[in-house]
């Protein structure tokens, strides 16, 4: 598993967003992005980071930030998440983890000693060129949105 890093150039994609609706990297053109991969919808940690970004929105979108959120789970499973919580920011489904892979967060985890692939918890904030500049890779689930917001007000 290789991560993308900063300064190289996004990999561009199209994905499902929780309405079934086709969602492309490059409608986003000159803005900057935070495209989040997180593990799996509705569970305990995924809910807190999801939760913890909806109640900065507001921050976020003053900083001229836009959200994404991407894991493996159907739209189907996304619209439920996104309606249960509140969600105000897109998210999208990677079911074959294709764009997870580009990306480089696809790869070998572990958990209750099982050992099994999946989604490794990186964001990545996108400039407007489509440049990755910055990567997220050390947060707790708690205090993401913290880390994200100090950068991109700062920066």
């Amino acid at each position: 598993m290789a991560l993308i890093t900063v300064g190289d150039t996004a990999p561009q994609f199209t994905l499902l967003d929780q309405d079934g609706e086709e969602v492309s990297l490059s409608d986003f053109s000159g803005e900057r992005i935070l495209v989040y991969f997180y593990p799996k919808a509705m569970t305990p940690g995924c809910t807190v980071q999801a939760c913890g970004l909806r109640d900065n929105m507001s921050s976020l979108k003053s900083a001229g930030v836009q959200v994404l959120g991407i894991s493996t789970d159907k739209p189907e499973k996304l619209s439920r998440f996104a309606e249960k919580e509140l969600l105000n920011f897109t998210l999208l489904s990677d079911e074959d983890h294709k764009v997870c892979e580009a990306f480089g967060v696809w790869g070998e985890k572990s958990f209750m000693g099982k050992t099994y692939d999946g989604i490794h918890r990186v964001s990545f904030l996108i400039d407007g060129k489509g440049q990755v500049e910055k990567v997220f890779d050390n947060f707790k689930t708690s205090n993401h949105h913290d880390i994200v917001l100090d950068y991109v007000q700062t920066h």
